[in-house]
């Protein structure tokens, strides 16, 4: 417990430092970097209900609010076509992408029709896996559909608020059932360590999904944030983290051999699409209220205030309110974690890339994790092990 406890407090200092942002340092864009994939992400920052567990970039639903905020989205995507940007995926999430379907598929359609577009992800709630929805999604191109449930236990979806307006847990079964085989990919997202939930409780989920034979399956530790710590200890009770690590190791040890892990915290039955945007590309753009980016070195992000977004964009401009430039020891940091959040790294890449004795910068963290157990050493490889992986998990 002491190494958990530690992993984690280090791993938390480090992010947070990463997200200390300058405002108003720089409201250019970062440079991009020649011949390098990059990835759209566009966030829609709108919800029916706000859970009391999230701590994500969200509002309540209001449509003309909503509806004028995709026609600003929209526009600040063709500011990154004017700019030269090209990208190769794009992930849609919040929020709840599919609260306005039309206005989605309208804002992918632009998507595809002006970049190179060739995978999509959107995510969405159990209340949209309806026939037109999931029809309109299937046309317009979407690959991987990323459905929110979190559990299937009623009494823990009426803690968190999401029965009412979501159904039951049997419910939101019967229509991820009938979703099942649409897209290329179907994840499911679910959260593990609430604090109503028991074991009993986690491997009844687990057994419902794998009646389901969802393709792929999703599982995040409850992360609280200081805004939504106050929020979540009323309304489900206090986090036991001592719990945590035995938790995953009854998601890992219930999970049969064809569900591989993709990244820590996601199995796949079949090829891993874009689990993560940050993992499975070395760069992308964030647009939307919100939305963060990474390119050539640099993390930005455009203002959370939505009719601020709205009004910058109506000026011509990129709503980017805040840039942090990493030093090359951070940069090393970040492809690090990222990188092995993907399960491995090839250390002659990360070299090229940061154009140096990679051992210079994270000679520490290398060798700790190690010493640990957490890593394992092939050639230029370096792989996660399955300890490496809950450690990564926590982090």
């Amino acid at each position: 417990m002491l190494i958990e406890n530690f992993i984690t407090f280090f791993a938390r200092k480090e992010n947070s430092r990463y997200l200390q942002f300058s405002p108003s340092a720089s409201l250019l864009l970062p440079p991009k970097e020649d011949d390098v994939p990059i990835l759209l992400y566009l966030h829609v920052p709108f919800c029916e209900e706000l859970c009391p567990y999230c701590s994500f970039h969200r509002v309540l639903f209001q449509k003309s609010l909503a509806q004028d905020y995709f026609s600003a989205l929209r526009q600040e995507i063709k500011l990154y076509k004017e700019l030269g940007y090209d990208f190769k995926g794009v992930y849609v999430g919040g929020g709840t992408p599919t609260v306005l379907i039309d206005e989605l598929t309208t804002t992918l359609e632009l998507v595809k029709k002006i970049f190179s577009v060739n995978e999509i992800s959107v995510e969405t709630n159990p209340n949209h896996l309806n026939k037109n929805n999931l029809k309109v999604l299937k046309d317009i191109g979407v690959n991987r559909l990323s459905v929110g449930v979190q559990s299937f236990d009623n009494r823990l979806l009426k803690a968190m608020e999401r029965y009412h307006k979501y159904g039951s847990g049997a419910e939101v079964a019967e229509r991820l059932k009938q979703t099942q085989g649409i897209f290329d990919t179907l994840n499911v997202d679910m959260i593990f360590n609430f604090p109503l939930q028991t074991p009993a409780i986690l491997e009844r989920d687990l057994s419902t999904l794998l009646e389901l034979g969802v393709d792929q399956i999703t599982y995040y530790p409850l992360m609280v944030a200081s805004a939504a710590q106050e929020s979540i200890e009323k309304k489900l009770g206090r986090v036991n983290y001592a719990r945590e690590k035995t938790y995953y190791q009854i998601i890992t040890s219930m999970l049969p051999p064809q569900y591989q892990p993709a990244t820590a915290w996601c199995f796949s039955r079949s090829k891993a699409m874009i689990d993560e945007y940050v993992i499975n590309f070395d760069e992308y753009v964030g647009a939307g209220s919100g939305a963060i980016g990474y390119l050539g070195g640099s993390a930005y992000a455009n203002t959370f205030n939505l009719k601020e977004y709205i009004q910058i964009v109506k000026e011509g401009k990129l709503p980017i309110t805040a840039r942090r430039d990493f030093s090359i020891k951070e940069k090393a940091r970040y492809e690090f974690l990222m990188k092995l959040f993907g399960l491995s790294i090839d250390l002659e890449k990360l070299k090229a890339k940061l154009g140096g004795n990679i051992y210079r910068y994270l000679g520490a963290e290398i060798l700790f994790f190690l010493t640990i157990g957490g890593l394992k050493k092939q050639k230029n490889m370096l792989f996660l092990t399955p300890k490496g992986q809950y450690y990564w998990v926590i982090m």
